[in-house]
């Protein structure tokens, strides 16, 4: 299928490894020119020199300042951003009765805070042109929260309500905002939960994994160019009566329609 991503630009943020790097190796398959972001600018250069027309930039987005030191490095590197992918590291595991209000802020300034600063600079040149795509590494705690990550729980669903809002205004233009929701999928960030989770129930990591799979249908982790695919086609041209929308990407696990 031809997306209609030849030429344009995309900025994926947190994009050295995991599902970052799918998806812009999905959207660099496309035809996409591709900023690869990282904390590391060496990491980020070198992830970059793997794709086609690429670029490497290195800057820590968990705060407002990194959010729009990227959005500058972005739009001075590709000249304008058509594709937005939203993403970022999720904060540490733990439970709702154990939250401290340091742990709340830092959550909410990594996972709400930083997007909704890249959204402020790069959105408005998306409307002007009359183009544009963002789209939103989430997770299924937005539908239902998964225990033990309460700050991945308290946040998640807060940007998805921005973008919900935000889609409705600008539909009009030509730019859509959506979301994929990840379930279980074979990356570091599963792997450090499933460790966190084996350590905290007194467990081996394969008991955790065992279980993790019993409630997901297909009965395996996802692999990320799965994951990369859909967030490419909700870029895409053949997407864009799309928008508003939460794509559930997880095996079938969410126990809800």
């Amino acid at each position: 299928m031809e997306l209609g991503l030849r030429g344009r630009t995309a900025l994926v943020c947190s994009s050295t490894k995991g599902l970052g790097w799918a998806s812009a190796q999905e959207l660099a398959a496309a035809g996409a020119r591709v900023a690869v972001h990282g904390r590391d600018v060496r990491v980020a250069e070198e992830q970059a020199a793997l794709l086609p027309d690429a670029v490497g930039l290195g800057c820590d987005i968990t705060t407002e300042e990194g959010a729009e030191r990227l959005a500058e490095l972005a739009c001075e590197s590709l000249g304008g951003i058509d594709v937005l992918v939203l993403n970022g590291p999720g904060p540490a595991p733990g439970t709702a009765a154990e939250l401290s209000t340091a742990a709340v802020r830092s959550a909410l300034d990594s996972l709400v805070v930083a997007q909704a600063t890249l959204l402020q600079r790069l959105l408005p040149p998306m409307r002007e042109r009359g183009w544009g795509r963002v789209v939103a590494i989430s997770s299924t705690s937005v539908e239902a929260p998964i225990p033990g990550l309460a700050l991945s729980n308290l946040g998640r669903p807060a940007l998805m309500a921005l973008l919900k809002t935000l889609a409705g205004e600008v539909a009009a233009e030509g730019v859509t905002l959506n979301a994929v929701l990840p379930g279980r999928f074979d990356t570091e960030r599963v792997r450090q939960v499933n460790q966190a989770s084996a350590e905290a129930r007194g467990v081996s990591v394969e008991e955790v994994l065992a279980g993790s799979l019993a409630s997901v249908p297909a009965r395996r982790l996802g692999e990320p160019e799965e994951l990369g695919a859909a967030v490419a086609f909700l870029a895409s041209e053949r997407a864009s009566f799309i928008t508003g929308t939460a794509l559930r990407v997880d095996g079938g696990a969410t126990p809800i329609l």
